[in-house]
């Protein structure tokens, strides 16, 4: 079993910058992707930005250019860099994890951590 813990959320002003950070803890071989998902109020849960164990990245357009996404492979973990914020970055961000292998257990596993809020307010 895997378990994720996300840190960093809070209250910025539109424009400030606030870091996210995830680690993943457990009997963990390996980890394929690493993810951040938000959901805002009365919305669906979006992608928001991921990275693959090789580093490749791929991000949503409404926050390319302002969010980075990085991962240290040794420590199981992940950070999202968010720059010039907007309000409609509200939202509570999750972290995931995909194509987790771990120690004693066949296959791979997906897991989910129980997510920080961001507010982008005046």
């Amino acid at each position: 079993q895997v378990q994720l813990v996300e840190s960093g959320g809070g209250l910025v002003q539109p424009g400030g910058s606030l870091k996210l950070s995830c680690a993943a803890s457990g009997s963990i071989l390996s980890l394929y992707a690493m993810n951040w998902y938000r959901q805002a109020p009365g919305k669906q849960r979006e992608l928001v930005a991921a990275i693959t164990s090789g580093g490749r990245t791929n991000y949503a357009d409404s926050v390319k250019g302002r969010f980075t996404i990085s991962r240290d492979n040794a420590k199981n973990s992940v950070d999202l860099q968010m720059n010039s914020l907007k309000p409609e970055d509200t939202a509570v961000y999750y972290c995931n994890v995909e194509g987790v292998r771990e120690r004693g257990v066949p296959g791979r596993r997906d897991y989910w951590g129980q997510g920080t809020q961001v507010t982008v307010s005046s």
